[in-house]
This record gives C-alpha cells, structure tokens and sequence, in this order.
C-alpha cells in the first residue's frame, strides 16, 4: 500500500514510506508552515548589483537587462543552493534513473561536455527556482496581510468599546497591506529587494497582483504609492551604477491616477508624477518638477534603459479594488512638457514595448481571464450546466472539448457530504461553544481555545483562513452562535464558479471562474468513510482514497510535515491515542471511488495552487476529520485548481515487488516528471 499526500510542500522532502500496490492520498498536508524567524534565518542573500555596464537583450524568452558579471545568489541557484532547490533534487533523482545527466550542471563539468540539452535544462530549473522563490514570497506575504487584518479588527473593535466610555485610544491603521510589507522587510522574507533594471528574476510577463503591496516584495515595483519607481543618486547606487545617470528609472505603473494618460498597450503616452489631487479624482492642481522620477525616466531615456511596465484595472474582487498585470519591458524614447487639461504643466513620456517578448498584452490577459464567462451558454463544448443536478448552491459546468464524443463525467454518484460505512458507529457530538451571535471574544469561545486561542478566519472575502494548521476547530451545530460566525466558513457550500473540464492528458480538471484569494475554502473531499483494513485490498486501482491521518501529522510520524504546536486534542468518545498511533497507520479512510463532489476531479501538480485542511466541526475525533481544499495563493480565473499528491519517488510497489511509474504531466517548471 501506498500513501499519497494531499500536499507537498516545495521546501520539504517526502516521508512517505514504500508500501505495496493499494493507491492511498493522505488527507493531512505537508505544507511548510515554518515559523517567521525561522523563514528569516533561511532567506536567501539579497541580490547585489554588478558596477558593470548594463546589456539589454532581447530573446525568445523576453527581454532582460543582463549584467556580465551575474550576481552570487544567481550563480548558487545555477548550482543547485537554496532551499527551494529540493524538488529540483527530486527530478535529478528521476533523470539519473532514466540514464540521463543531472540537470544541475557541476562546477568541475568541462564545458564541452555541457551539452545544449543540459544546459536548457539547468536554465529551466534556475528560472523554476526563482518563480519558486517568488511564489513562496507571495505565500507568506498573505499570511502576514491576513493576520494583520486580524489585528487591525480586534484593534478597531477595542477603539470602538473605547469610545463608548469616551476613553482616548490609538486609531486604528487601515492599511494591514502595509504592515505586513514592514513585517516582510523586518524578517528579510522579500525577494528582489535591490533595484534591478529590466526583467526582474520568478516574475514572467502577464503575472498578475491583487495589490501594489504584492509588487514590492517581490520587486517588481518597489514603491506602493509612486507610480515611477527609481534608483535614486545615493552614495551607494553611485557607486553601484557608476556608468548610469541617477535617478534613473526601473518601473512604472500605469493606473489611470492622471488624467492625461493614454495606453494602446504596445505604445502608451505616460504623465509624470506629481501635482494631482490625492484624493483621486485625477485633476492636476499644481504644476509638475523636474524631479525624482519624472527626471529618471529622462535619463532612462538617455541611457537608453527598460523600464518595466505594470498596468492596473478595476477589479472587485481585488481589497484595492485593482487588479495589476505584468506587461513586460519598455522603452522610453520620446518626452515632452505641455499644459494638461487642467492647465498645469505636466510631463508625458512616450514609451514602447520591446520586441522579442511573450504576445501577452494586458488587453488580453484581461479579456481572457479577467471578464471571463458570464453564464454556461458561453461556454465551448458544454456537456452539462451542472453536474451536481442542483446540489451545490452554485452549479458546477463540465466541458469537453477533446473527445470526439464529449460527454460528461460518469461512473460516480454526486454527494455533498461525506457518509459513514454501515459498520462505523457515528461519533460523539461535540459540546460547542456558548457565544451569541458570532464568536469574536477568542478567551471565552470554547471553539477558538482549542485553535490555540485565535479564531483562525478573517472575514475579507467572504471568509479567509489565515494559515494552514494541523488541525482547524470550526463551530458545529451544537454552538450557539449563528450561521454567520466566521468559524463556519468551510460549512456554507461552494462560493466561487467551478468548471470541470476534461484536458488532452490528465483526464478531468477543475478551473474557476472567478478570482480565488489565498486562504479561502474552496470545496470539501467527500465520500464514504471506511476502515483502513484489508478489505480496501479489493480497491486497487481505485484512485480517490484518501488517508484520514491527521493525528498520525500532528505527531509527526512517517516523515510527515507538521504545521503547528503539538497537542493532544481530545477525542470526545473515539478510540484512544495509544489505539490511533499503534503501527502508525490510520484507522480511516475517505472513498470517494463511487460517490463525491467536484473535488474528486482536481489533478496533481509539482507546483500547487491549493493545499489540504482538516477540520472538526460536528465532532472532535481526530481519526475522521473532515477535509477540506483551500487557495494556497491568489487564483486567478482560468488557472487549473491543483494539489500535490505527494508521492514518493518508487513507492509505488504492484503484487509482484516491481515498481510502478506514471508519469506527471504538469507543465510546472519545477516538475519532477513523475507521479511516483
């Protein structure tokens, strides 16, 4: 038998032991949830600029400002440092017993025996590294935005019941997304952080954000309110960039925040900063200067520098209401001063994409993905306006545009919540918290002290969770509080427009709709609750088992990932713990084989968008945990929902001791090429 994880975190080697044929998922993920001061004593060198001069190149890949002396972290990657590495450890694993020459080229390696395969190939897993690096950036830079909306809430509610005994206090800050760039900067969690002229390193054309703060810590653009972010003539940069007139432009965001821009996507007309009404209604109030960054795209000019060209759109979706796009790399070629339609001086800048870059445009990343479809009817190779025949609040579509007969998927009934086996006694009900209405006070409500004393959603969205655990106490139907309460988000049902849709090479999939932020429930794995024995033997090639282990995760055992503090709930009637922990193997098993719900479809990937959560809500047995899919990240719509299965390389053994393979077709940069 066989387990597979739910989740594989990229920063963790698998534990999974070799056990014979039976195809198992473990429901418990191995997502790295590493404390933040551990994070920081791992992060990466910041990147150190060359005093060299400045190449601009234009290739298939985009276009890059290259330095000819290449920084050190650059070169550590090249040569397999860094922490976000060990997946690539992982396809080195595979190439090695496939006969093939390790994708990571050694330093001692003559070059004539680097050939273009092995090269292309290390490239690959550089750039796989740096996307990585980036993402992980991202990952954690959610954390800490969600847990400083916590703090700001509880800080608002304290300022309120404040000022109802006319107490003085501290107002509240409205800006977490600041916060949580301090937080990042303090704990050395950013990437990119030095200025880099041109293509910035894990960041591909047409990446979008769901804010500017995404943006600085990332690198990308470095400033969260200037439109034009510049290296500036200090000391060091004068040194650093002694060839290159200072200030000098990296980025621009083009936002509509001035009322003379005009944008054609490959040509666009940008107005200097400075001398507009902050209060955003775009009217120019003041004459502009001949400074800072209306000065550093003058000498970009001159220097004949990219510029990096980010453009922002309406989106409600968005907490800042925008939704920003990476169009790729400009040039400035022309500028000019004139009066505005206001009457004042402005400054305009006539910038043009380079060629060679990727034929992504914001216009098309924002039809395309952006308003996306409206209804079914607009849907190409429809065969079924819900699958789950109106079980599901929202209906789930399916399309199928590969076969030469599309039909839907069949051989299963659909269920939307999980069943017991005939011979599994129901569990014990929770006891539930006391709390009116909706649970805030985290001392008093019986649910959140057993999260640890917080209460582990924030409300943006519709209901976030903050960060993964071992194990999320919600509120049950023994709890007085109300269908509102935050702690009951993974309870209301699909929240976001599901497609299953069959693909050319991994069967079915499942994309949204709509905008997914990170930490948002998306849908619960459901099926029939069995035993873990022998009598699964019968169910070998079934592919929807799931291995209800989330105490066998708590306490660490077979190489599994922990997330959390260790503790022993209690178990409230279920077997005891020396009974669950005795030959480290799960009592449960979740079968959706015959019967489940749009979960059921979701694919694997080596670079996932989604992670696995357990809860307890009806209950407080460890050994049947409810199991629940979550964004690990912003999804954007259209993007495949993924989860690493987490096989071990060669764990997979049939009846007769060979190995069994499958391949993994992806499509991730960091792919390990193999399922197991």
């Amino acid at each position: 038998m066989v387990s597979r994880s739910s989740l594989r975190s990229p920063n963790v080697q698998s534990g999974v032991q070799n056990r014979k044929v039976r195809l198992v998922q473990r429901a418990s993920s191995r997502i790295t949830t590493r404390t933040h001061s551990q994070n920081a004593l791992n992060a990466a060198p910041t990147i150190k600029k060359s005093s060299t001069k400045v190449k601009v190149m234009a290739t298939d890949k985009g276009v890059t400002a290259t330095i000819k002396k290449v920084s050190k972290r650059s070169k550590e990657f090249a040569h397999g440092r860094g922490h976000l590495l060990h997946v690539e450890e992982d396809k080195m694993e595979v190439m090695k017993e496939e006969g093939r020459a390790p994708a990571i080229v050694s330093k001692a390696a003559a070059p004539k025996q680097q050939t273009v395969e092995v090269v292309a190939e290390a490239q690959m897993l550089a750039e796989g590294a740096e996307a990585q690096r980036v993402k992980e950036a991202l990952r954690e830079f959610n954390t800490l935005y969600l847990e400083a909306i916590q703090e700001e809430d509880k800080r608002a509610a304290a300022a309120a019941a404040a000022a109802t005994k006319k107490e003085v206090g501290k107002r509240p800050s409205k800006r977490p997304d600041l916060k949580a760039i301090t937080k990042m900067n303090n704990l050395n969690l950013s990437v990119n952080s030095g200025k880099i002229i041109g293509a910035v390193p894990g960041v591909h054309v047409g990446q979008q954000f769901l804010s500017r703060a995404e943006m600085v810590i990332i690198g990308l653009h470095q400033h969260w309110l200037n439109g034009i972010n510049y290296i500036g003539a200090t000391k060091s940069a004068r040194n650093e960039f002694s060839h290159l007139q200072l200030p000098i432009a990296v980025s621009i965001v083009m936002s509509g925040g001035y009322e003379d821009d005009v944008d054609n996507s490959d040509d666009l007309i940008y107005t200097g900063q400075g001398g507009n009404n902050l209060t955003g209604d775009r009217r120019q109030i003041k004459d502009q200067e001949m400074t800072k960054g209306n000065l550093a795209l003058v000498h970009s000019m001159e220097f004949q520098t990219p510029v990096r060209v980010v453009r922002g759109h309406a989106n409600k979706l968005s907490y800042t209401g925008k939704l920003y796009t990476y169009d790729g790399i400009y040039q400035v070629y022309d500028h000019w001063t004139e009066k505005g339609i206001s009457g004042f001086r402005v400054f305009k800048y006539k910038l043009r994409r380079l060629p060679g870059q990727p034929d992504l445009t914001t216009q098309q990343v924002f039809f395309a993905r952006g308003k996306l479809i409206d209804s079914a009817a607009e849907l190409e190779g429809l065969v079924s306006k819900d699958i789950s025949d109106g079980m599901e609040r929202i209906p789930v579509v399916a399309s199928n545009t590969v076969d030469d007969n599309p039909c839907p998927p069949t051989d299963y009934t659909y269920m939307t919540a999980s069943k017991l086996s005939p011979d599994i006694p129901k569990r014990k009900p929770a006891k539930g918290c006391s709390c009116k209405g909706v649970c805030t006070d985290t001392e008093k409500c019986s649910c959140a002290r057993l999260n640890g004393n917080v209460i582990p959603y924030v409300h943006n969205h519709g209901g976030r969770l903050i960060k993964a655990m071992d194990v999320v106490y919600e509120c049950g139907p023994n709890c007085s509080c109300g269908p509102e309460c935050v702690n009951r988000t993974s309870q209301n049902g699909l929240q976001y427009r599901l497609e299953v849709f069959k693909t050319t090479n991994k069967g079915w999939g499942v994309r949204s709709w709509d905008y997914i932020p990170a930490g948002a429930p998306i849908c619960e794995y459901v099926g029939t609750i069995r035993h873990n024995d022998d009598r699964l033997e019968s169910m070998l090639d079934n592919m929807y088992i799931f291995e209800l282990d989330m105490l066998q995760t708590m306490w660490g055992m077979e190489g599994r990932q922990r997330r959390g503090e260790k503790v022993i709930p209690p178990l409230d009637g279920g077997p005891d713990i020396d009974q669950t922990s005795e030959g480290h193997s799960p009592l449960f098993v979740l079968d959706a084989g015959k019967g489940g719900n749009v979960s059921r479809f979701l694919n694997h990937s080596c670079e996932p968008n989604v992670f696995i959560q357990c809860m307890l809500s009806d209950h407080h047995d460890v050994t049947m945990p409810r199991i629940v899919m979550c964004a690990a990240e912003n999804i954007h719509p259209m993007q495949e929902l993924c989860y690493d299965y987490g096989y071990a390389l060669n764990s997979v053994v049939a009846a007769d001791g060979t190995v069994k393979e499958v391949p993994c077709y992806c499509g991730s940069l960091i792919c390990r090429k193999r399922m197991y």
